[in-house]
């Protein structure tokens, strides 16, 4: 799956195109590089996302196409 739809049905970020803005601009790495949008994510990736002043750090566990918004949570696991 695309990094930028990944976050997006992650819910990591609301909107896909500000998912793909946010990889665009430098501000989501995949393993310690900065990714692009297409990035193929898979699960045991470490994800971060600098937010402004603050950093959020994840591990994939999961990947699906589509999941509830109650189940998003366990697509991934905070670090």
């Amino acid at each position: 799956m695309r990094l930028d739809k990944y976050l997006k049905v992650s819910r990591l970020i609301k909107r896909r195109t500000v998912a793909r803005e946010a990889c665009d601009g430098g501000r989501v790495s995949v393993n310690g590089r900065t990714a692009k949008a297409g990035y193929s994510v898979k699960e045991g990736d470490i994800v971060e996302i600098a937010f402004g002043t603050r950093n959020v750090k994840v591990e994939i566990t999961s990947v699906a196409e589509t999941v509830r918004k109650e189940e998003a949570k366990e697509m991934y696991r905070y670090i």
